[in-house]
């Protein structure tokens, strides 16, 4: 097997007149990974050691290099995630690494090659469903705040090659859920209009995106100060929420009163009902995100619902096919995520607190 040549050739590298014994090689070589002993603070995220498993048949092991936070970590951190995560798991849905050894069986992938894991592992096509969702790295699978991951082949992708290990490491969720919220359903067509809301990982993939596809887009924004970034990225206009709270009268006087075609919501209950008084005819809601920070449920006045005829898609990030289509685009069009910070693989918890903070531009990358 590939994996036990690796092994046999990394021992007689540090030991020339070692003789090859593959199975004394594997219990030495130790990895550090981050488990999720309890929920609640980020005290209970500890560092551990254990040794590097050899992978199975159709197994792939990854030497990570970088993960990146989503939302729904926290969620999982703090215990409020719908899915009870496994104890002791290892977290965070989002990474990007090296193929360094492939199981027997392993079609797919050789050693070398650049992957990322696809967030729902045994969704592959098709529609969602229950069963499906009980697969999910960093929750219910070991995750990737690792130093090396070993994985299903059918929950790996490759990564377009201009992407540095921290641009890759934002695709599988922030960056699929904003390709399944502009693409599925009714997608996005050239000439309409795209609302995008905050600075976070979805929201800034879903302007580059909305910009790709030939819409026009506009950004609503709480910090001025990143309104100039936004513009920069490619939103058509910005409006800033907390000088103008009252927003949905100036988009619809940027639409010439048309209103938006496709509204990525990621505010949830905060911002709702808003999106929904700025939608068109016939527009589309992407309903990233249900609960808010100021309101914890969502309410909508039934005279707003009755003045149009939305379609609105609660959104589930998507499966390993959209998120091979959106890399493909990327690789195209040589599209580059934005990433806020990068914390190194020491520093993991207080990559979890400064995430928790909500003041992004963008992604909360973790080198490894």
């Amino acid at each position: 097997m590939p994996w036990r040549k690796m092994i046999n050739d990394w021992r007689l590298w540090i030991n020339p007149q070692a003789t090859a014994r593959p199975s004394f090689a594997i219990k030495i070589m130790i990895m550090r990974a981050y488990h999720l002993e309890d929920t609640g603070a980020v005290k209970k995220l500890i560092l551990q050691q254990h040794p590097i498993q050899e992978p199975g048949p159709t197994e792939v092991l990854v030497r990570m290099h970088a993960v990146s936070l989503n939302r729904r970590d926290t969620y999982i951190l703090n215990g409020v995630y719908p899915l009870p995560s496994v104890p002791g798991v290892i977290p965070v849905s989002d990474g990007a690494g090296e193929v360094v050894a492939v199981g027997e069986a392993v079609q797919r992938f050789t050693i070398g090659d650049h992957v990322a894991g696809s967030y729902f592992a045994r969704w592959v096509d098709g529609p969602f469903s229950r069963e499906l969702g009980r697969y999910q790295l960093g929750c219910t699978l070991p995750g990737m705040l690792t130093e090396y991951a070993l994985l299903e082949e059918e929950s790996l992708v490759h990564v377009p090659p201009h992407l540095s290990w921290e641009e890759a490491a934002t695709l599988p969720c922030a960056g699929l859920t904003a390709w399944s919220a502009l693409t599925g359903g009714g997608p996005v067509t050239p000439g309409q209009t795209v609302l995008t809301i905050g600075t976070g990982g979805v929201a800034l993939f879903a302007l580059q995106f909305a910009k790709m596809l030939g819409a026009k887009v506009i950004a609503i924004t709480s910090c001025p100060e990143k309104a100039a970034r936004l513009i920069e990225l490619g939103a058509d206009d910005v409006i800033n929420r907390h000088t103008i709270p009252n927003w949905p009268p100036a988009v619809r006087a940027l639409t010439n009163g048309q209103g938006i075609d496709h509204i990525i919501e990621t505010g949830g209950a905060d911002t709702i009902e808003q999106s929904l008084q700025v939608a068109a005819l016939n527009a589309n809601v992407a309903l990233v995100s249900v609960l808010g920070i100021q309101k914890k449920m969502i309410e909508i006045d039934p005279i707003i619902l009755a003045g149009n005829l939305v379609t609105m898609r609660r959104l589930f990030v998507g499966h390993r096919t959209g998120l091979e289509d959106m890399i493909r685009a990327i690789a195209v069009h040589l599209l580059h995520p934005v990433i806020d910070r990068v914390f190194p693989f020491e520093e993991a918890a207080q990559a979890y607190e400064y995430f928790a903070t909500g003041r992004l531009m963008g992604k909360v990358v973790i080198k490894i």
